[in-house]
C-alpha cells in the first residue's frame, strides 16, 4: 500500500471535497489498517438517489483528485450502469452507491472491524 499516510490524507480530502461537490450522502470513512489480510487500508463509501448522480460524483471525485494531486485512480468499474462505481486508488477505495444497493450490500457492516467515520459536509473537510 505505497501511499505515505500525508500522501493518503491529501488524496482522502480531495475525496470528500469531490464526494460533497456533487452532494453525496452519508459519507462514511472506514480505517482498515488494523485488520489483517484487509484489501485497502481506506474504505470511502457514500450514495446518491440516482444513476445520473452516481456517475456525477465519480467524475467530480476524479476531477477532485487529479486536480489538487495530480493522481489517477488505478482502476474504475461499474461506470456502465452507476449503480455500484468503484474508483480504486491503491490503498484508497472509494464507492459511490446508489442508496438501494448500499442498503443491500451494506459494507460498512461487512467491515465493522475497522474504525467508521461519518464525515459531515463542511468547507473544510479536514481528515484526522
Amino acid at each position: 500500500m505505497g501511499k505515505t499516510r500525508k500522501e493518503a490524507t491529501r488524496v482522502t480530502e480531495s475525496i470528500v471535497r469531490g464526494l460533497f461537490g456533487k452532494k453525496g450522502e452519508k459519507v462514511a470513512l472506514i480505517d482498515l489498517r488494523k485488520i489483517e489480510n484487509r484489501v485497502c487500508d481506506w474504505f470511502i463509501i457514500t450514495h446518491a438517489t440516482s444513476a445520473r448522480q452516481v456517475d456525477a460524483l465519480a467524475w467530480s471525485v476524479e476531477d477532485e483528485v487529479r486536480k489538487e494531486t495530480g493522481i489517477k485512480p488505478f482502476h474504475i468499474e461499474g461506470k456502465e450502469n452507476c449503480f455500484w462505481v468503484l474508483l480504486d486508488y491503491g490503498d484508497i477505495l472509494v464507492h459511490i452507491f446508489q442508496q438501494p444497493y448500499r442498503e443491500f450490500y451494506d459494507l460498512e457492516s461487512l467491515w465493522a472491524d475497522g474504525h467508521i467515520t461519518i464525515i459531515e459536509d463542511s468547507s473544510e473537510n479536514k481528515i484526522n
